[in-house]
């Protein structure tokens, strides 16, 4: 029997195509207290998932869990392989190298999809029976840039037109040759591939959390990594900027700053954010070097194309948003709220110093962990005020993000799941 679904499910990243991060049927905002705990045999980087009473996580061991959304009890694991431990990497910081990507759920299929890395540098798509814990789909994807060893597959997995997409970025300390890429494979996991590769000789990595976020049309909006120009006289790489893809992945248009060379030479590039979409087709980026852009979806403007910039934050992970306001996650002074009406950037009230998280939005209230201390807060969605925190007593991945589900706060430790009633 599969698991009966809810309105309040999470099947994705951030909940929806559109990455806004945005939860209904939440409750109103109490006393935060730890409701379980799930010790799994592995990290998890990603959103942990929900469909009705069953919680979906992936790990760094390969593994994927169904869990009771009560009590946090194993319901099904399914091990599709066997990680790469970090002594065998060129490079890189998460050990062993698994499950890195947030899954993603298609509830045509009844089937859960994740890609895990595996001994001998394969990049392995696996699509999973929700009631079952049956492995239905296994593919092999190489990766576009013929380099598996560099790759790394950390950003979110998407779902549209009848096709997960799949992005790639290199490893931690960027070593070796690489190139970004997407791949997008039916999830029959049958027939061929479609695929985008950033022009550019070396680098230019996919690798923000949310990975590819779905627009009103259909189309797939990246940001890319620094590339391998670094002088104004070279041409430019495609690097450095924010992308549209057609569903085949075809680019449709990009955005990069004036300074993208720059950028490239200095490691200052966009790709360490998912692009924002707002509500009134307006798209907020801000990266390593701190400059925010707003662009227009329709038109992204080419190089130095922006409706506005202005120097706000060093941005890593993935904003929320609601209507015009964006919530973006900082490395330097905490959760920013931006309100981008009139094509201008207006900073609303900045967060907690420490909590530096990718947020979501549920019941009025901005959630957004602290990795470094472990700390939850609930802040005001208007003020910032902190409305509740708690000390969750778990040590949190980079980039932590909390799923919500209806009275739960979930987020994803370097050793399973910590579930918080409110």
């Amino acid at each position: 029997m599969s698991p009966t679904t809810h309105k309040g499910d999470w099947t994705t990243y951030h909940r929806d195509g559109a990455r806004s991060g945005v939860a209904p049927h939440v409750t109103p905002v109490g006393k935060l207290a730890v409701a379980w705990r799930a010790h799994l045999d592995g990290a998890v980087y990603g959103e942990p998932l929900t469909v009705g009473d069953s919680v979906f996580v992936a790990t760094e061991n390969d593994s994927i869990y169904s869990l009771d959304r009560h009590t946090g009890d194993t319901k099904w694991r399914a091990h599709v392989g066997t990680p790469v431990p970090l002594s065998e990497l060129p490079c890189g910081n998460i050990d062993p190298l698994g499950i890195t990507g947030t899954p993603v759920i298609d509830r045509a299929s009844k089937r859960i999809f994740a890609v895990a890395e595996t001994t001998g540098s394969h990049h392995v798509l696996v699509g999973i029976d929700l009631a079952t814990g049956r492995v239905e789909v296994r593919r092999d994807l190489p990766t576009p840039d013929g380099h598996p060893r560099f790759d790394q597959q950390r950003p979110a997995l998407a779902l549209a037109h009848g096709r997960v997409y799949v992005s790639f970025g290199g490893l931690f300390g960027d070593c070796g040759t690489y190139i970004g890429s997407v791949v997008g494979v039916a999830t029959s996991g049958r027939g061929p591939t479609v695929t985008y590769r950033v022009p550019t000789a070396n680098n230019g990595a996919i690798w923000a959390t949310g990975g590819p976020v779905i627009t009103s049309k259909g189309n797939l909006l990246i940001s890319v990594g620094n590339g391998a120009a670094t002088s104004d006289s070279q041409p430019y790489d495609g690097s450095d900027s924010v992308v549209e893809l057609s569903p085949g992945l075809r680019r449709l248009g990009f955005f990069a700053p004036r300074s993208w060379a720059q950028d490239n030479a200095g490691d200052l590039d966009l790709g360490s954010l998912t692009p924002a979409l707002t509500s009134h087709g307006r798209v907020l980026i801000a990266g390593k070097r701190g400059t925010a852009y707003l662009l227009d979806v329709d038109h992204l403007g080419g190089i130095g194309g922006a409706l506005a910039e202005r120097q706000l934050c060093r941005g890593f992970g993935t904003p929320a948003h609601r209507g015009d306001i964006v919530y973006l996650p900082c490395v330097d002074g905490g959760l920013a709220a931006v309100e981008t009406s009139g094509d201008d950037i207006r900073v609303l009230w900045r967060g907690p110093a420490d909590g530096k998280g990718s947020p979501t939005i549920g019941a009025g209230t901005v959630w957004v962990a602290s990795w470094g201390t472990g700390t939850l807060y609930a802040l005001d969605a208007r003020t910032g005020a902190v409305r509740e925190q708690l000390d969750t007593d778990a040590t949190l991945p980079h980039f932590v993000s909390p799923s919500l589900s209806r009275n739960l706060v979930l987020l994803g430790t370097t050793d399973g799941v910590v579930a918080i009633t409110h």
